[in-house]
């Protein structure tokens, strides 16, 4: 393992107010092996972190910092989106940092270089032994991790062969820290409601995580978010033709994650709790005539976000994937 002389990977956070900032935080500050050497914060400079993220009080004396210190090993940026971009346009990270961005700037091939910085799609049940390897890690979208993660074994044997369909709620700190219309509690709570329907940015880098492991693929994902009346999850049901018998469909899915720590497979019924607060995945595979429904759960700020994050970071370090991430599910 690389890092610091104290044997301990030294991270840095820029923008550590936020949610994904904070998750990142609740991760770093009991893990094992990493040294948080500061966390930025342009509005909060001086003021200590347990003061924004108040349930961390007793647990650091850390006070958030103005400025950046390349004196470091990994610096995750948990900015807003087209905020990364911009903050590495505008700062020059020497090439003995590794960077893994929470944002979606770099996620698509297309835009996954900037200068001579390039960056690897950092979902692990697809690309794990690239990211051992990378410099720089495009941490995936929380609704892109729990679609991929429901569809990779069946790109992987080629059989995505007809329009897929997907229904997926997600809790109200999907929507980032800044307040808006939709995530006032007066209009969450009690309420549901679909948005940007057919057309939710993440789609684009589930087409590219699918086409990576079943070249051509070019068949309709049909995707209709919803927000909904909670805090945190996401539970995507995905459904489309198939021939696989149920016993097949789960053979399948159980093989593919085998090797994953992270990612579960059942044909029982599931639901948030089980991941609410962990770093889990769980997929449920059941057959219905001649559709396959499978049913997709994580919660959006750990596996879709900052968990997966430091998953990443374990993986670029030669670290246990699972390091400082064995964490307790809510479950009531």
């Amino acid at each position: 393992m690389t890092g610091s002389i104290s044997n301990k990977v030294k991270a840095g956070i820029i923008g550590g107010a936020g949610y994904t900032g904070g998750e990142m935080l609740r991760i770093l500050i009991n893990h094992p092996n990493v040294e948080i050497a500061f966390v930025q914060s342009t509005s909060n400079g001086g003021n200590y972190v347990h003061e924004v993220h108040t349930d961390l009080l007793g647990d650091t004396d850390l006070k958030f910092v103005s400025e950046l210190s390349t004196d470091i090993d990994v610096l995750f940026l948990c900015v807003g989106h087209g905020d990364a971009r911009k903050f590495l346009e505008a700062h020059d990270i020497p090439d003995s940092v590794k960077i893994i961005d929470l944002s979606q700037d770099f996620r698509l091939a297309k835009g996954s270089k900037l200068k001579a910085k390039s960056f690897v799609y950092g979902l692990p049940e697809l690309n794990r032994d690239t990211i051992k390897r990378a410099q720089n890690i495009a941490n995936p979208g929380c609704f892109a991790t729990c679609l991929e993660l429901g569809l990779l074994p069946l790109a992987s044997a080629g059989l995505l062969n007809s329009e897929v369909h997907i229904t997926g709620t997600t809790g109200s700190t999907g929507a980032g820290q800044s307040p808006s219309a939709t995530t006032h509690f007066t209009w969450r709570n009690d309420n549901l409601s679909i948005y940007k329907a057919f057309e939710h940015q993440h789609l684009n880098e589930v087409g590219e995580s699918l086409n990576q492991l079943q070249p051509g693929f070019g068949q309709a994902i049909n995707f209709v978010p919803y927000r909904g009346d909670y805090t945190r999850g996401i539970i995507a049901s995905i459904y489309m033709n198939c021939e696989l018998s149920s016993d097949e469909a789960l053979k399948l899915y159980e093989d593919y994650y085998a090797a994953h720590p992270f990612t579960h497979v059942t044909n029982k019924n599931i639901d948030l709790k089980q991941v609410v607060n962990t770093n889990k995945c769980i997929i449920q595979v059941n057959k219905h005539g001649n559709k396959l429904l499978i049913t997709s759960i994580i919660d959006n700020l750990l596996k879709g976000a900052s968990g997966q994050a430091v998953q990443n970071m374990n993986l670029l370090f030669g670290l246990d994937e699972t390091t400082g991430l064995k964490l307790k599910a809510t479950a009531f």
